[in-house]
């Protein structure tokens, strides 16, 4: 159908051409038949003509028409409406501007110039629309949240409810693929709304693309989370699915969604968790909640361990608990396969994790 509207087209926009210019090129050429003969023939020659020279670029046309409308079908209704009003704006800001430079006497002014700034001045106003939709949804709500403080006693009080509303949380890609994220909403410690926006679901699929095994596995792994999150956990999962196409990095535009959205960001990656903190962004760190629950070891307790490899310093063993924790056993070297009691000593904690330093019992006794 499609195809057919565009060959009419063509096949008008042609006929028209011929009924305008042919009877001067009929006349020129010696040809003289009544003007109604001339107009037609011009008519039916040039509809033919001009079918006939782009019959092959009919299905480009086609396909491209199809391509725009496919992407104006994905497109978020919030990219489209700004995108028009600040298309709308350019063009008006465009004709305003035209009024004046029409009336300057030269004639490549003011033939040229007014075609260029409606399609300079339309462009513009879309891509500002566009690209700053989000900054525009953020003042639109902040004028709506100042507007609902002039309201009665009883809406007060409302809004001072809603305000107990738990913030989105807002899941990066590393978090996804740990896993751990499902587990923790499962026991109900993660309130609110989980947000996943749509550029990281795309570097995940990425991921899940990879050529390289591993990552293709963590990739996977990582839909599988996403879908056990939507499907099987009681928490409401919503898709992002604006985009800041002026930020390349995804970890940056995290931090500018939380901005915009005042969320949460939900994270393992200790490089991101620094960056969220500089820029005065909420951030909740897997890894820190795992150190905080994880059992805690005091300097002088004992502990059975079994002495798994060596150390990276010289006669040092190292063991790990149930949870991961890892423990290296000084002068443990000579018990690697072997089952031991051991002496606490220190305790280094960090972002990354917990380390403890043990001594052999036995050496304690010896001493």
């Amino acid at each position: 159908m499609l195809k057919r509207i565009v060959q009419l087209f063509i096949v008008i926009t042609g006929g028209t051409i011929g009924y305008l210019y042919f009877p001067e090129l009929f006349t020129t050429m010696g040809l003289s038949w009544q003007n109604w003969i001339q107009s037609v023939l011009g008519a039916v020659l040039g509809a033919l003509i001009l079918f006939l020279l782009t019959f092959w670029v009919v299905d480009y046309i086609v396909d491209f028409i199809r391509w725009v409308e496919d992407s104006l079908v994905r497109a978020p209704v919030a990219d489209l409406l700004f995108g028009s009003i600040g298309l709308i704006v350019g063009l008006i800001v465009a004709y305003l501007i035209n009024v004046f430079v029409q009336d300057i006497q030269i004639q490549v002014v003011n033939q040229v110039v007014p075609i260029f700034l409606t399609i300079l001045l339309g462009y513009l106003g879309f891509q500002v629309g566009f690209k700053r939709k989000d900054e525009f949804l953020s003042l639109l709500s902040k004028k709506e949240k100042s507007h609902d403080g002039e309201l009665s006693h009883t809406q007060d009080l409302a809004k001072v409810d809603a305000s107990l509303v738990p913030k989105e949380k807002i899941l990066d890609t590393s978090v996804i693929i740990d896993g751990r994220i499902a587990d923790i909403c499962e026991t109900h410690f993660l309130e609110g709304t989980i947000v996943i926006p749509q550029f990281v679901l795309e570097e995940l699929q990425h991921i899940a693309d990879s050529s390289d095994g591993l990552k293709r596995n963590r990739g996977r792994r990582g839909l599988d989370i996403l879908n056990r999150l939507q499907k099987d956990l009681p928490v409401n999962v919503e898709i992002y699915e604006g985009d800041f196409e002026d930020i390349q990095e995804v970890d940056s535009k995290l931090v500018k969604l939380a901005k915009v959205m005042d969320g949460i960001v939900v994270t393992n990656d200790f490089n991101l968790n620094k960056v969220c903190e500089f820029q005065n962004v909420q951030v909740l760190n897997i890894n820190d909640l795992a150190n905080a629950v994880k059992p805690v070891v005091l300097p002088g307790e004992e502990m059975k361990i079994q002495v798994i490899k060596d150390g990276k310093e010289h006669n040092q063993g190292v063991a790990y608990l149930d949870d991961g924790t890892m423990i290296v056993v000084e002068e443990g070297k000579d018990y690697i396969g072997k089952t031991i009691d051991v002496v606490v000593t220190s305790v280094l904690q960090t972002s990354a994790g917990r380390m403890i330093f043990a001594k052999p019992k036995s050496l304690e006794k010896a001493l």
